[in-house]
């Protein structure tokens, strides 16, 4: 039932127009496919833990395979979503690279030191404005 579920919803995204249908696949066991993050985007595991929070140690593990908590998963499908929009903007091997260097539209800070400030909705309207193409 779960898997007419996925499709169903997929149909209904493209049917809507939403911009991208996630690129993102979980594991077999619903959880998020770490490892997939990390290759895919360019960013490091220890990248990867200072933005959602959890250990290095965790991470690492899920990247082996271990099943992720509950809110783990939440935590990095929304890292994926945050993710897969830098990656509209820029090659998807840049977004790690981009997430550690300085910004002038943060104030000088990185990306990351934003995120892990709680302040992802700065980066999300960014994204919105480069995307719309109105003035920021």
């Amino acid at each position: 039932m779960k898997a007419k579920k996925k499709v169903v919803a997929r149909r209904r995204a493209k049917a809507s127009g939403a911009a991208t249908w996630f690129a993102f696949q979980p594991r077999a066991g619903g959880g998020p496919a770490v490892r997939d993050i990390t290759d895919r985007f360019g960013v490091r595991q220890e990248t990867l833990s200072r933005m959602t929070g959890f250990s290095q140690r965790a991470v690492a593990e899920w990247a082996r395979g271990k099943e992720p908590s509950a809110p783990a998963k939440k935590v990095f499908v929304e890292m994926d979503r945050l993710l897969d929009g830098l990656a509209r903007l820029m090659q998807p091997k840049e977004v790690g690279r981009w997430l550690k260097e300085p910004n002038p539209a943060f104030d000088g800070s990185t990306p990351v030191q934003v995120i892990e400030r709680g302040q992802m909705d700065r980066i999300w309207r960014m994204l919105y404005y480069a995307e719309s193409g109105e003035p920021g």
